[in-house]
């Protein structure tokens, strides 16, 4: 049984261009074929471009006895807010603080379980940073949704917070879904 998830629109597609501005859209596709339990599943694509801030990936499951269609944007990052919690304590270490990124999934067509597990920061040194598994009451609002099922017509939006290093500034913010081998990645811009 395979699984296809491929990009429908380019860079900018979904984003207002100036009229003076053209540029051209991309398509990648990904075949993900699905493997035995306790399997990898193979993946044959070559390595997506990443995206900026604002740009929308268009996905699609072409399994016909689950098709769905999708689009994920995020849309800015933040470094540096304040709450009632420490970044620090919940790490465990000096010099933490608290980020987010503000995210937002659509459904398009049939339904997508999404889950905030499936996002980390990408550091240009290796590192990654997985989401906070605190939700304290002043964190910036709307928050992510830990988990949701969504369908036609359908979106979820929020501030998904980490807790990160206050000295450094990730360089991508990535999702990886079960059945994507390759993260698709929105570059951070600088400061």
């Amino acid at each position: 049984m395979g699984v296809l998830i491929g990009v429908i629109g380019g860079p900018n597609s979904g984003k207002a261009m100036p009229s003076a501005t053209v540029t051209a859209a991309s398509t990648t596709t990904q075949t993900v074929t699905a493997a035995p339990e306790g399997e990898e599943p193979s993946v044959s694509s070559s390595s997506p471009t990443p995206l900026s801030f604002g740009d929308t990936w268009k996905f699609k499951n072409s399994d016909p006895a689950k098709p769905f269609q999708g689009t994920l944007t995020v849309l800015a990052y933040k470094q540096g807010f304040t709450s009632v919690g420490k970044a620090s304590e919940e790490v465990g270490a000096p010099g933490y603080v608290w980020a987010y990124t503000d995210l937002k999934l659509c459904a398009v067509k049939g339904s997508y379980i999404e889950s905030s597990y499936n996002w980390t920061l990408y550091y240009s040194d290796g590192s990654r940073i997985e989401r906070s598994g605190s939700t304290y009451g002043d964190f910036p609002k709307p928050e992510y949704p830990v988990e949701v099922t969504l369908t036609a017509g359908k979106c979820a939006r929020g501030k998904l917070a980490f807790a990160v290093p206050g000295n450094k500034r990730p360089a991508s913010v990535l999702y990886k879904p079960d059945g994507l081998d390759e993260p698709r990645e929105w570059t951070v811009p600088k400061a």
